[in-house]
């Protein structure tokens, strides 16, 4: 793990996918679940050709590709339908994620979490896995009405906490998103997730920390010499 400059901090800003969920691979394979799921088995690189497309780009390749009866919006919605199932019944926490989450509260850091997801897919997930109790607010990009290569949702999670940039941790999986917290003035930890290992490397360079995995292990490492409820990284 790299070190970051002294600094108080006051509370925390987390991405959710890649971040504290293993889920990254539905926006992969949403697709291909759909068509399982109507008894198709779909073709071994869909995903590849479907991840440059819009929704209803995919959605008519498929349709053409699968001699499909159904119509586009009914295609979408099939795909839409794949991705709620996946967050409602199946997605998992990554490793360690609980105890970590645990430990920032046990040293009083304020969370929040900031998500590109639907909202209804993060809370159902969050009571279904036990941690939405770690989070004061959950902040989505269609919400504050930008993406995370604008600092918006970042900014917006700050004056929730009632800290300013410097006094919050963002612990975001990809690099636009590192990039973008950093620039803002936010400290920042990269975290590994296996779809995003080829930034890997970049990452380390451009995050104040970086951590393979987030652990209690990381919580007292980061917060271990709090004094009322102040924290010095």
């Amino acid at each position: 793990m790299k070190e970051a400059e002294s600094n108080v901090i006051k509370g925390a800003i987390f991405d959710v996918d890649g971040t504290l969920l293993d889920s990254m691979e539905i926006w992969e394979n949403a697709g291909a679940r759909y068509l399982r799921g109507i008894g198709i088995v779909p073709e071994e690189n869909l995903s590849e050709i479907l991840y440059p497309m819009t929704m209803a780009e995919g959605a008519a390749y498929v349709k053409e590709r699968y001699s499909l009866s159904a119509p586009l919006d009914g295609i979408i919605q099939g795909v839409l339908d794949a991705v709620r199932d996946f967050y409602f019944y199946e997605v998992r926490l990554k490793p360690g994620v609980k105890e970590f989450l645990a430990g920032m509260e046990k040293r009083g850091i304020l969370m929040a979490a900031a998500t590109a997801s639907y909202r209804e897919h993060i809370e159902a997930t969050f009571r279904r896995l036990g941690i939405g109790g770690y989070f004061g607010r959950i902040f989505t990009c269609a919400e504050v009405g930008a993406g995370k290569r604008y600092p918006l949702i970042y900014e917006k999670a700050a004056e929730y906490l009632g800290a300013k940039p410097g006094e919050l941790l963002v612990f975001e999986d990809v690099l636009y998103a590192v990039e973008t917290a950093k620039r803002a003035g936010f400290r920042t930890v990269g975290v590994y997730d296996r779809f995003s290992a080829g930034e890997t490397e970049k990452i380390k360079r451009r995050a104040d920390v970086y951590a393979e995995k987030l652990t209690e292990e990381l919580a007292e490492s980061l917060c271990g010499k709090q004094r009322e409820k102040e924290v010095k990284l």
